[in-house]
């Protein structure tokens, strides 16, 4: 939707906004530096990116809206998260019966109007608008949750600080009124917000409310010092935790239902120097994620599916903490026959509710340990477990012992690599042929953020490539994207797109899937490296974590600059 330059010069000289000299100058400008004539405009500072919108606007016969005076209903505002607001420039202002008012910077930005179009489920009509009144509008997503625990601090505060100060117990403090009134909206704004946790961090004299939204964290609110104590003990509360215990960490979990909505609430407690400090995972009920909606593909995804429907061997996760690991074991358990198995799982906190699957939560503080939970489930003989960690020897000897017995093992072992994992193994004191016969697959595994849908995207210039080229193989990567139909069997590299702009919404992963071939084994065997190791799985066909990574740039899921942070880190 865009208007042609000689009408928009043609328009600007007979409104007066800038002189015909100056718009003649402008072109010629613009013909050198092969831009737009308007740009130089606004470079030279002969007419505002303002009036220049309302130009344009006015051309196309879209409507101009000034929202700098216009409050917007929290429940329309928030149609749009605030994160994609603010990176696109674009607000939801007015909802009708069948469609979505949107003011825009940028009404091209074809992506944000789809990816808004999807989330509200309406029609969108773009409406241009100024700088300053983006500003303006960004501004009442703070002003509402300030607005709504305004109200809610100012007027209960008081009675918050007079039960702490008057040294009532913790029971009376998850009871009263006041803090579950706060308690609540915190989790309101969060689910308003799609944020994946919520951190309640005591300070020195304040207590900081954090929302984890598409992998990173975003300050929400500052509360008074005072109700710290009160919000734990309403959490303790909800959770079934012990109330007067402050010095230990304690783990649970509970179900909320706000507006029809069940979520999942995951509940960590780590006591600091300043009071209990609360991180709460949050999962919306439903379906879990599939393996290919986590981001497997190829022959990474054939791998995974053909050793876990063989039920036996080991399926070990090599990644860092909170790079996904959990995800892809759950996945991996909702594709195994469970009707048809006795599948067992041993948990340091349990994240997902499985159907027909037996889930142990450990307990070190009554002696439940993972090595107690892990004997006590293999002793009922199951066809599959799943264990959160292993990171020991103790650990290592009970998978390992469990995989030789013809019992399918899934888990995770701190590794940055599929390749290192196996010298972690080593490390904990499990023989190479312990390691060589019960392996079946090692997962690498990175989180990196997901780019919105219809992004504008287009070719790496010349320069772009070369630099692409010191950290990877490019016609190693081009056969894949050839293999996997990605791009035609003769295309190259000027046929293969990426994003212009980086919008995120939610998480994928990166993997790469290290199969425990006859060689590989050898390889183990004899105490080869990982480098060793890695070098011959990458000549069996094995795709690296960062070659998987530009695999899913180039279609559109993320960015080569994400994927480069991610697996650097």
């Amino acid at each position: 939707m865009r208007v042609e330059e000689n009408q928009l010069k043609s328009f600007i000289a007979d409104s007066g906004l800038v002189s015909k000299r100056d718009i003649a100058d402008a072109s010629l400008a613009a013909a050198a530096a092969s831009k737009a004539f308007s740009e130089v405009l606004v470079e030279k500072g002969k007419i505002s990116a303002d009036d220049l919108r309302r130009a344009i606007s006015y051309l196309l016969g879209i409507s101009y809206v000034d929202l700098q005076d216009q409050p917007i209903e929290l429940s329309v505002l928030s149609l749009v998260p605030e994160p994609i607001a603010r990176a696109r420039n674009i607000i939801a202002f007015k909802k009708n019966p069948d469609s979505l008012e949107v003011a825009m910077l940028d009404i091209d930005d074809l992506a944000a109007i789809d990816f808004v179009e999807r989330k509200a489920g309406l029609r969108i009509v773009p409406r241009l608008t100024d700088a300053d009144s983006m500003k303006s509008a960004l501004l009442q997503y703070q002003r509402h949750l300030k607005a709504e625990f305004g109200d809610i601090i100012k007027g209960e505060t008081e009675a918050v600080r007079s039960l702490v100060e008057s040294g009532s117990d913790a029971k009376k403090l998850a009871e009263d009124i006041s803090v579950a009134r706060i308690v609540d909206a915190i989790f309101r704004h969060a689910l308003i917000q799609s944020a994946s946790s919520i951190h309640i961090e005591p300070m020195e004299e304040a207590l900081l409310v954090r929302y984890r939204i598409d992998g990173l964290l975003h300050d929400a609110m500052v509360l008074p010092k005072t109700a710290a104590a009160a919000i734990v003990a309403r959490i303790k509360a909800l959770v079934g935790m012990k109330l007067g215990e402050t010095r230990l960490p304690q783990e649970g979990r509970f179900v909320i239902d706000m507006n029809g909505e069940r979520s999942s609430i995951r509940v960590a407690l780590v006591p600091t120097i300043y009071g209990e400090k609360a991180v709460m995972h949050m999962r919306r009920e439903g379906d879990g994620p599939t393996l290919e909606s986590l981001g497997f593909h190829g022959s990474a995804l054939d791998h995974l599916y053909k050793t876990i429907r063989r039920s036996e061997g080991m399926v070990l996760v090599a990644s860092p903490t909170s790079s996904g690991a959990a995800a892809t074991l759950y996945a991996s358990l909702e594709s195994l026959d469970a009707p048809r198995a006795s599948v067992a799982t041993v948990e340091t906190s349990i994240g997902r509710i499985l159907p027909r699957i037996s889930q142990t939560q450990v307990r070190p503080d009554i002696g439940l340990t993972i090595a107690a939970a892990t004997r006590s489930a293999l002793r009922q003989d199951p066809d599959a477990i799943m264990i959160s960690e292993i990171s020991d020897e103790e650990m290592g000897s009970l998978a390992t012992g469990a995989s030789l017995a013809g019992c399918l093992v899934l888990s995770t072992v701190r590794a940055d690599s599929a390749a290192e994992m196996i010298e972690r193994l080593v490390n904990m004191n499990i023989e190479p042929f312990v390691i060589a016969s019960t392996l079946s697959l090692i997962i690498g595994e990175r989180s990196a953020r997901r780019l919105v849908d219809g992004l504008e995207r287009k070719p790496l210039s010349k320069a772009q490539l070369s630099a692409l080229s010191k950290v990877i193989d490019l016609d190693k990567v081009l056969s894949f994207l050839r293999l996997e139909k990605v791009i035609g069997p003769k295309d190259g590299w000027d046929k293969v797109v990426f994003a212009d702009k980086a919008v995120y919404e939610g998480q994928i992963g990166i993997h790469e899937a290290l199969r425990i071939s006859p060689t590989i084994k050898e390889l183990i065997m004899r105490g080869a490296s990982a480098s060793e190791i890695e070098a011959r799985a990458k000549k069996e066909g094995m795709m690296t974590m960062l070659e998987d990574g530009i695999f899913l740039a180039a279609r559109g899921l993320t960015t080569i600059e994400e994927v480069l942070k991610v697996v650097s880190e």
